[in-house]
């Protein structure tokens, strides 16, 4: 059983849906992003996905895609992702991370390689979110091999007839995307959330993760009343660019702001009690 299964399990237990938190390796730069990736758990967090950065993160909003420039020009690369979670592995050996990012990252380093290292350094599963189900045969034995759960992407527009082919290559859990278009511009309706939820679980026994559009603890709540996990990214990614001076350097109050929202966000999604 996977970490991840394991933390689902946990959470089911307990009636409660989870926290999943995004942030970018290496934003703002290496040694305060790990602080922020350290801090989350105690804040929160139930998962954690460390996106990768990429020079071309199409599926991306600006908040996201500033994040992800601001890590490159820190000079994080996926060597450099990968050693953060073998850092962090050495004091949480619980808290499930999953790598974020696009397949190019996976296809220079080739599939089999990349899944050993990053089983090695202690990652638990990838969102690859330009990975098709018509493609993922590619990756998914050597994910298999070395424990790593592929979290697949559903969207409003994934309807009955495709929906198979996803979930077949989905393990962990089934991300869904609330909205149609990049990260963090629109949020979606509670209505359309419990919809969309209910329909995937006439489909799938695997957990449902809501994303894409969650700013506010009680946004947070209101897909916790029908998901298995709230997702937020941006409005973290945001949290990290508004601690930056002019130079875009991070100032001393920075971590302890990203934590203090994620606490309020952890603090939404556990007033909703499930069972």
């Amino acid at each position: 059983m996977s970490r991840i299964t394991r933390r689902f399990a946990k959470l089911k237990a307990d009636k409660r849906a989870g926290l999943v938190i995004y942030v970018t390796a290496g934003d703002p730069d290496r040694d305060t992003s790990f602080e922020i990736l350290k801090g989350l758990p105690a804040a929160g967090a139930d998962l954690i996905e460390l996106g990768m950065p990429f020079t071309d993160p199409m599926a991306d909003g600006p908040a996201i895609q500033a994040g992800g420039q601001r890590a490159l020009k820190a000079g994080m690369t996926v060597d450099a992702t990968f050693d953060m979670v073998r850092r962090f592995r050495k004091d949480d050996s619980d808290t499930p991370i999953l790598l974020m990012g696009y397949y190019n990252l996976v296809y220079q380093r080739g599939a089999e390689k990349f899944c050993r290292e990053a089983a090695e350094a202690g990652v638990d599963g990838f969102i690859l979110v330009d990975l098709p189900p018509e493609e993922a045969d590619e990756l998914k034995p050597h994910a298999v091999k070395h424990g790593i759960d592929t979290v697949l992407l559903t969207a409003p527009t994934t309807d009955d007839k495709r929906l198979p082919a996803v979930l077949k290559y989905s393990a962990g859990f089934v991300y869904f995307v609330s909205v149609l278009g990049i990260t963090g511009t629109t949020s979606a309706s509670e209505d359309a959330v419990r919809e969309h939820v209910a329909r995937l679980k006439r489909h799938t026994d695997l957990p449902v993760g809501v994303g894409f559009g969650i700013r506010t603890p009680e946004q947070a709540a209101a897909v916790a009343r029908h998901a298995d996990a709230a997702v937020v990214g941006s409005a973290i990614v945001d949290r990290v660019k508004s601690g930056l001076d002019a130079n875009g350097k991070a100032t001393p109050g920075l971590v302890a702001g990203v934590l203090a929202d994620v606490k309020a966000l952890a603090g939404g999604v556990r007033s909703v009690r499930k069972g």
